[in-house]
């Protein structure tokens, strides 16, 4: 597939707008999922680890993190406490709660349910 050079397409080739809006259906949930696995982080920590562990697929901006921070702690899904960073520098510790949890494991099961529906209907072969 050639990848268009085109200033409104990511760097994998998925037009932005798209991509904004899988990310903003997917984001509480990876958001959950990192502070589950690696305990309190900061806004700064939670969008490098999302970054690495889709090898810079996605790529957060700190806006686009601390929005759905926000977001997901007036859920009551994480809560937040001041800190001191590796640099020294005050940071704010996000992590999550018992509620979180429960939110974590619903969405998680929503989404291997849909994955799961999109596989099928990839696998699918159109008639020779």
């Amino acid at each position: 597939m050639d990848i268009p050079k085109n200033p409104w397409y990511s760097s994998y080739g998925m037009p932005k707008e798209r991509k904004r809006d899988v990310l903003q259906g997917t984001l509480d949930l990876m958001v959950l999922q990192t502070l589950d696995v690696l305990g309190p982080l900061h806004g700064y920590g939670i969008a490098r680890r999302i970054e690495q562990v889709s090898e810079s697929v996605l790529q957060l901006n700190e806006g686009t993190v601390y929005t759905a921070l926000l977001r997901v702690q007036q859920q009551g899904w994480i809560k937040s406490e001041w800190g001191a960073s590796e640099n020294n520098r005050r940071a704010r510790f996000y992590s999550i709660t018992p509620s979180g949890r429960k939110q974590l494991a619903r969405e998680a099961h929503d989404w291997q349910r849909m994955a799961t529906v999109i596989g099928r209907l990839l696998a699918l072969t159109s008639p020779k």
